[in-house]
């Protein structure tokens, strides 16, 4: 697809179609991704994407122990109730 570069203030940019924003789910950011001979426009993946869904399988599998010590071990959390 061929699209025009245009004059946005002292800077030049491309226009994006709604289709095509529509079609990558790109939304405020793309990661501008430079190799030889080429200029890749990719979306921003949302961080985190798809960790709830993670968790709760872990949570499934019993697969959602704690790595470290409770640092608060027998603190007694009454008073801040």
């Amino acid at each position: 697809m061929e699209v025009a570069i245009i004059q946005i203030g002292n800077s030049k940019g491309l226009r994006l179609t709604k289709s095509i924003l529509d079609r990558y789910n790109i939304k405020d950011k793309v990661e501008l991704i430079l190799e030889e001979g080429q200029i890749i426009l990719k979306p921003v993946e949302q961080p985190r994407k798809g960790w709830d869904k993670a968790f709760q399988k872990m949570y499934e599998n019993g697969d959602d122990q704690f790595l470290m010590d409770d640092v608060f071990g027998e603190e007694d959390f009454e008073e801040w109730k």
